[in-house]
């Protein structure tokens, strides 16, 4: 199935193919490489919208996840029909993310991949509103992330260390 990328912004360049194929390769690392997933690069106008609409907080936010099915953490969901194999789509706040990155001086395009997995974990059920769903989420993000560090040669780990 495929990763459907969308750069809704142009405050800043994205690398795209790069992005689509770790989407791809997490997607992989979750066992959920037959389900569809969309991604949206967003601006901080956009992203400031939908996190207002959908979490009653009006700022810009890195990462807002919009799941498909419903499942509990870690599950794949149980598509019925073929149009039903979709996980959801991920909206990136990049220009949010773009932010952060010169303010710390990280690598946007690693913390770009870090966040597009920690959406991912989301659609699939994860959560963090507690101290054993953030760890659970955290270690499910270390997996997948491991995975994807095989494969690449890279050495990302979740952003989400000091959440609790």
């Amino acid at each position: 199935m495929s990763v459907a990328l969308r750069n809704a912004q142009r405050a800043v360049p994205v690398r795209r193919a790069p992005l689509r194929r770790a989407v791809c390769a997490l997607r992989a690392a979750l066992g959920a490489s037959h389900f569809d997933v969309g991604l949206v690069c967003a601006g901080n106008a956009l992203m400031q919208r939908l996190n207002g609409a959908y979490r009653q907080c009006p700022e810009p936010t890195d990462v807002l996840s919009f799941p498909f099915h419903q499942v509990a953490a870690g599950e794949l969901p149980r598509p019925r029909f073929r149009d039903e194999y979709n996980l959801g789509d991920i909206f990136l706040g990049v220009e949010y993310i773009h932010q952060q990155c010169r303010e710390t001086g990280e690598n946007f395009d690693d913390v770009l991949t870090v966040t597009a997995a920690h959406g991912l974990c989301h659609l699939l059920g994860y959560r963090h509103d507690t101290k054993p769903e953030w760890e659970q989420m955290y270690q499910k993000e270390v997996q997948i992330l491991e995975e994807l560090n095989r494969l690449t040669g890279s050495r990302l780990r979740p952003l989400t260390a000091g959440l609790f």
